[in-house]
């Protein structure tokens, strides 16, 4: 099928993945443009006047829209169950997140309900968080597991978000978090924990049976440090599974530079990483992927994303959506915090929400980005500028979602 996209009033030709530093905020930008797909993938961009001949099975008018690439959320939990409002409200009257949860609160609340939840159950709860993040502009999202904490908890996660897939739009990776945090019926016995999850018929499911691509460890006080950590990656790793870790978000424990020297493909969070952190990061291909959704939620210090883009990071970002420290859904609201509390600019915020997420996940040469040869992953917006994505906050931009050529919704 051979498709025209007339009419665009701002079309952002993001490159591939990953766009590095001051680069970020240098994506040419057409006016009065076109853009062709045939069957999946992009065929031809450009200015109107230029628009190749031709029979085209359909036309899309952007009436005046901008068109970018879908976003790409490389960093989400969403397969859980249960709700932890009361947390919430508990923070706002001082409450940090550390307290809660050697309280017995936090992630262990969430544990208990997704043990207690059938398949069909978590099932039904993430589907509707899919398509409410479709019609927000979401492409493609990492899922990860974490909140089982038993094989056959942590299994059936993964399950779920292989059965999303047939269910609805959305591309979906998954990523072994068994190393999320301790168990309390593990309570002080952290190695023997990991003894249990890292079992050779456990990490050959995952791999053989296509259910994660990623393994991911909180390294963390209160959770695992560094050499369990490394332990945690290094095994997974041995089964096909390439390294990811949440690092330096409550202290700076080192983890950043644990993911460079593991050669991790992302390191996330960040929000204590150091200058030794941002200096071992720029010499080498580790993508940081910051989740501001995640300081907002929690009222926490934002990481230095600046300092990052300066040193000539390729910054991603992601919602980190999650019950505990981020119930965020939306990659536009993602963009308008990043810009109003990291200080990026809209184009470095798209850049990192499309481009460099898809090389947070390993998909930078084919999604993420306009190029002829990606895939048509699209976004038209109702405005004819994408600065409005985060200049108006909390409104959703989008007029059409395209995925893989083809309309996944329209507003």
């Amino acid at each position: 099928m051979r498709t025209l996209i007339d009419r665009i009033g701002q079309l952002l030709v993001v490159p591939a993945g990953p766009v590095r530093g001051p680069d970020m905020d240098r994506v040419p930008v057409l006016r009065d443009a076109a853009l062709v797909i045939e069957g999946e993938r992009i065929a031809w961009f450009g200015e109107r006047a230029d628009t190749p001949g031709g029979e085209y099975e359909h036309r899309i008018d952007a009436q005046g829209g901008a068109v970018l690439p879908g976003f790409v959320d490389c960093h989400t939990h969403l397969v859980f169950a249960g709700a932890r409002e009361g947390e919430f409200v508990q923070r706002i009257r001082g409450k940090s997140y550390i307290e809660i949860l050697e309280a017995g609160g936090g992630i262990h609340v969430t544990v208990e309900a997704v043990r207690a939840a059938s398949e069909e159950q978590l099932l039904a709860g993430a589907l509707a968080r899919l398509r409410r993040m479709l019609a927000l502009g979401t492409t493609t999202a990492e899922v990860k597991s974490g909140y089982g904490l038993r094989p056959e908890d942590e299994l059936k996660m993964l399950r779920v978000a292989r059965r999303l897939r047939g269910m609805q739009a959305v591309e979906l990776v998954g990523t072994y978090l068994a190393a999320h945090t301790i168990p309390k019926e593990y309570a002080g016995r952290a190695d023997e924990y990991l003894d249990a999850m890292l079992a050779d018929s456990i990490l050959e499911t995952l791999y053989s049976g296509d259910l994660a691509e990623f393994a991911d460890v909180f390294c963390e006080r209160g959770a695992f440090d560094l050499a369990q950590a490394e332990r945690f990656l290094t095994e997974c790793g041995r089964h096909g599974l390439r390294a990811k870790l949440h690092a330096d978000q409550i202290t700076n424990t080192g983890a950043t530079k644990l993911g460079v020297r593991l050669g991790a493909v992302s390191v996330d969070h960040l929000e204590e990483a150091d200058e030794s952190a941002i200096a071992a990061l720029a010499g080498s291909e580790t993508i940081p992927v910051l989740l501001p959704g995640c300081t907002y939620f929690l009222n926490g210090k934002p990481p230095a994303a600046r300092r990052m883009i300066e040193a000539g990071l390729p910054v991603a970002l992601a919602t980190d959506c999650n019950p505990g420290s981020s119930m965020i859904e939306s990659m536009p609201l993602i963009i308008s915090i990043a810009c109003t509390r990291l200080r990026m600019t809209p184009m470095e915020a798209i850049v990192a929400a499309t481009a460099n997420a898809a090389a947070a996940i390993g998909r930078a040469n084919r999604i993420g980005a306009i190029a002829v040869g990606h895939q048509a992953d699209l976004l038209i917006l109702d405005r004819p500028s994408a600065d409005f994505i985060a200049y108006e906050t909390g409104r959703n931009p989008v007029r059409m979602v395209i995925k893989r050529g083809r309309a996944a919704w329209t507003a």
